[in-house]
């Protein structure tokens, strides 16, 4: 199996596979931008009522100054929890909703994550902060115990800001509230732990958007499916944590970036994985590497997801075909 997944960009380059059509693309089966929103959702967090999806599909097509209203409503239906997921709460990179493929929000608990690659007018962006405390207010007064030592109660608002209008130049501010350190949030009901950094670098240690996939290859690994996985543009490595903690006995991780390796070491650490002797992390070229790869092989499934710009290491619209 290869899971060929490619990122899009600012700059209109069109990934051979949408990140959230994985299931579909897999089982042949079909989904409405809904039930692709709520699929997302379910699988970390409980939406106040399925119905109110509905409204996603009816934003018309225009530019909007005071924040787009499929945004606002994916803000309106989400339902934040101490214990919740990371997850991906609005993708507008998808290109479902008109108007809004700048835009995604994340949830990296207790953390708001608003980015877009677009600039965006300071009415537009008060309303979104608005919402976000809106929600995060009326969640806070259901679950604000009588004693408020008490180990559930809703932390402070925090959202951070990143705009990346210009490549190579993303500029990101913690608008308000205090971020974890260190800040470690889990995928698949709380099963995988991952280290994560909002506020240093373009990238923030796990990319949501993914999050389809690592659930697919872990029921994969626990179906006992795969069992050998060669991880390409690893990263930090959150596909192999999914699949050693889905049972997989060998996971080889490949990247360029000994720094992303690293971190990915250090999240298999906090995952337990690293007295089993499962993974392996080559800081490496994979076009360079391909006899030691070959090496450690063979594998059940081959994870593929590049970035679809980095300068000097790989551009996807000439490098992708030689993967």
């Amino acid at each position: 199996v290869i899971l060929s997944l490619v990122s899009s960009n600012s700059h209109g380059f069109v990934r051979p596979v949408d990140n959230y059509f994985l299931p579909r693309i897999l089982s042949s089966t079909t989904c409405s931008p809904c039930s692709v929103l709520s699929s997302i959702q379910q699988s970390s967090t409980t939406a106040k009522d399925d119905d109110a999806f509905k409204s996603l599909e009816e934003v018309p097509t225009k530019r909007y100054h005071e924040g787009h209203p499929a945004l606002l409503s994916a803000i309106s239906v989400f339902a934040p929890r101490v214990n919740t997921d990371a997850c991906r709460i609005f993708h507008g990179r998808g290109g479902l909703f008109p108007g809004a493929e700048h835009l995604t929000l994340d949830f990296y608990p207790p953390v708001f994550l608003l980015t877009s690659f677009q600039n965006i007018s300071d009415a537009e962006l008060e309303s979104y902060e608005t919402a976000l405390k809106t929600l995060w207010n009326s969640e806070s007064d259901k679950n604000t115990p009588d004693d408020q030592n008490a180990v559930d109660v809703m932390p402070q608002f925090t959202w951070v800001y990143q705009c990346r209008a210009e490549r190579g130049n993303s500029i990101t501010q913690l608008m308000e509230g205090s971020i974890p350190d260190p800040h470690i949030v889990t995928e698949y009901n709380g099963k995988n732990k991952f280290l994560v950094h909002l506020l240093k670098g373009q990238n923030h240690g796990l990319f949501l958007d993914m999050a389809v996939g690592r659930k697919w290859l872990q029921n994969k690994c626990e179906e006992g499916e795969v069992v050998s996985v060669l991880n390409l543009f690893a990263y930090t490595c959150a596909f192999s944590i999914a699949a050693l903690n889905g049972g997989a006995d060998n996971v080889v991780n490949v990247d360029m970036s000994r720094g992303a390796l690293k971190s990915g070491q250090r999240s298999h650490e906090i995952n337990g994985l690293v007295e089993a002797g499962g993974a392996k992390f080559l800081a490496h070229d994979i076009f360079k590497t391909w006899g030691k790869i070959k090496k450690l092989g063979p594998y059940d499934c081959v994870v593929v997801d590049p970035p679809s710009y980095q300068k000097g290491s790989f551009v996807a619209a000439k490098d992708y075909a030689k993967v």
